[in-house]
């Protein structure tokens, strides 16, 4: 009988014998830790063991990055599309956020005109191009007077209703008084030489050419001031967000068409994009050549960071250790898996690549410490439906439909800082659920001269105006009739600033509901009273009903804004604008509105 050998049973053990263990546990002799948990320098051991529990004494195979070289397609878009117009250009003259948030200036507020700072300033401009062009010589007669009087500014009517927000503001009163009949109305001008006619139609004089020319230079002075959509701007106001499309080439020729679809104003970024491969634009330019460069991997750092070693000394600035997160919260969960247990396995290299293009990654390979190359594939490049599939920094696609990830890199042609001007425009969504109903606040509305002005304060001014005695002759004296000490009421009223709206089904629904704008009954005369902001006056003028989508007005509200932008382009040319931004509301409201009710008569005076 042999003996069994040792190898041959250890082999054939289901299980090992031997335990490995990284643990080390100590027979401490007092209650206190403070000795134990100490690595002097004169206990070379204790150093030693602590190394080998952090894992510093075993080895891999592994190679350290040293070089990498990778190969980048750039392509710039060069066409915008927003919806209901006709595709454009997308020049290098002015940002992205121009183009994507600009608005047409509102200068008209029905049958009244508005915007009086830019007429004067437009009439402004005219007569110094005069008096420039009488400083050098030319004869131009007085045609300071005839301008003025076929282009004026006429005194409102105090009994005419469209103008009644112009004489109910005493300021802005007071400003109409003084500049009709002395100051031109520039706009008109404007209007009139953008329309193709010539700057001296209807003006006596000998100066054709020249006025003429300087028409032309007062035309692309004003544009050039505060760009304007050419057609259809890309805010949505059923949706109550900016839509919008941009174009480029691909390598292989095809288009890519990116479409923000929910881009509510203000930062604009690759994450307001998706990949749209239903849209087509059209007209794109092919991309650039492709750029190849060689760099240097270096290591993430961060504040912080758990170093590996064990006598360096990590940042205390940033304790991991302090955040709590949930069993639930697995964006944090991966944070703190990334920041305390991968931290060291993460390299990063520079890529620079030029700004406003769509970068296409054509290939990166690795060179490490034992000259092994390796190619890197793209992480996440998986279906877009593959729940297993993770990236950063990516596009998605829209639609639900299979297929491969997009993993170009975005740049959008933005610029990093945009300049607000005072809010001119200020309405908040709100919801009532007392009275059933949504409610748009006008916070804040526009004055016929430019300023903004409190909604509250506006109303307020209006119906005083209208409750105003006027010097009429009184009626004949008729007997008092009996008054009862009750009245009954139909409904009582809400502020003029106030505009309802009210849900309706949609169209071949009778599930869904849409919100339709309302009005109130006015407190002088019981008309129906029209919103003073652009916001919500929306298809008023032409007669037509402005839906809200309902889902827009969520619980918290929404807020809308309007207001002048401002920025430098990387030209350092400045670069104005006027634009809308959504934000979130403050929570419900009540309006106090009620029906059928039981007043107290009010008595007659005297």
């Amino acid at each position: 009988m042999t003996e069994p050998s040792f190898a041959e049973e250890l082999a054939a053990r289901s299980t090992p014998a031997i335990g490995v263990w990284n643990r080390l546990e100590g027979r401490p002799r007092t209650t206190d830790f403070d000795r134990a948990l100490r690595a002097e320098v004169r206990d070379p051991l204790w150093l030693l063991t602590r190394q080998w529990q952090l894992g510093e004494f075993q080895g891999s195979d592994a190679g350290t990055p040293v070089t990498a070289t990778y190969s980048v397609t750039p392509s710039r878009p060069t066409r915008f599309l927003a919806p209901g117009a006709a595709a454009e250009d997308l020049t290098a003259d002015r940002p992205l956020e121009t183009m994507a948030e600009r608005r047409s200036l509102p200068m008209t507020f029905g049958a009244e005109k508005i915007g009086f700072d830019l007429r004067l300033a437009i009439g402004r401009r005219w007569l110094k191009l005069l008096d420039q062009a009488k400083i050098l010589g030319l004869p131009l007669f007085n045609y300071e007077k005839q301008y003025i009087e076929k282009y004026p500014i006429a005194l409102p009517d105090p009994e005419s209703l469209p103008d009644v927000h112009q004489v109910a503001h005493p300021e802005v009163w007071a400003t109409m008084q003084t500049i009709a009949g002395r100051r031109m109305d520039g706009y008109l001008l404007y209007l009139h030489v953008k329309g193709g006619r010539d700057a001296d139609e209807g003006i006596t004089g000998l100066h054709h050419q020249l006025l003429v020319s300087l028409g032309k230079r007062l035309v692309n002075w004003f544009d050039a001031l505060i760009d304007q959509p050419s057609a259809d701007a890309t805010w949505d106001p059923e949706r109550l967000e900016h839509r919008f499309s941009v174009s480029a080439s691909t390598p292989d020729g095809t288009e890519k068409v990116l479409t923000a679809q929910e881009y509510p104003g203000g930062s604009l970024d690759w994450h307001a994009f998706s990949v749209d491969p239903d849209t087509k634009v059209g007209g794109a330019k092919p991309p650039e050549k492709t750029l190849s460069r060689t760099v240097f991997p270096a290591p993430v750092r961060y504040s912080g960071m758990p170093l590996p070693r064990w006598w360096a000394v990590e940042d205390g600035r940033t304790n991991f250790a302090a955040v709590s997160p949930n069993s639930t919260d697995l964006a944090r969960l991966i944070f703190l898996e990334f920041a305390l247990v991968f931290a060291n396995d993460w390299y990063q290299l520079p890529c620079d690549l030029p700004a406003g293009t769509v970068s296409q990654i054509r290939g990166l390979t690795v060179t490490d410490v034992f000259g092994e190359q390796l190619l890197i594939s793209p992480v996440g490049s998986g279906p877009d439906e593959k729940w297993q599939r993770w990236s950063m920094f990516t596009l998605d696609t829209i639609g639900t439909r299979d297929v491969p990830a997009d993993t170009d890199l975005l740049l959008p042609p933005s610029v990093p800082k945009v300049a607000d001007g005072p809010v001119l425009e200020e309405v908040l969504l709100i919801r009532d659920e007392t009275a059933n109903l949504v409610w748009g606040i006008e916070q804040t509305v526009r004055t016929a001269t430019g300023e903004p002005r409190r909604g509250s304060e506006a109303a307020a001014e209006v119906v005083a105006f209208r409750q105003r005695p006027r010097d009429t002759e009184p009626g004949p004296a008729t007997d008092d009739p009996p008054r009862a000490p009750l009245s009954y009421r139909v409904m009582n009223t809400v502020p003029e600033h106030w505009i309802p709206f009210i849900p309706v089904h949609t169209d071949d629904q009778h599930r869904e509901i849409r919100l339709q704008r309302a009005s109130m009954p006015g407190i002088v005369d019981g008309k129906p009273v029209p919103a003073r902001t652009t916001l919500l006056r929306e298809g008023f003028d032409a007669a037509r009903q402005y839906f809200i989508n309902e889902e827009e007005v969520p619980q918290a509200g929404t807020r809308l804004s309007v207001s002048y932008n401002r920025t430098r382009w990387y030209d350092g040319r400045a670069v104005v604008w006027l634009s809308a931004q959504r934000g979130v509301g403050r929570g419900e409201g009540s309006s106090g509105l009620g029906f059928d009710l039981l007043v107290d008569t009010p008595m007659p005076p005297g």
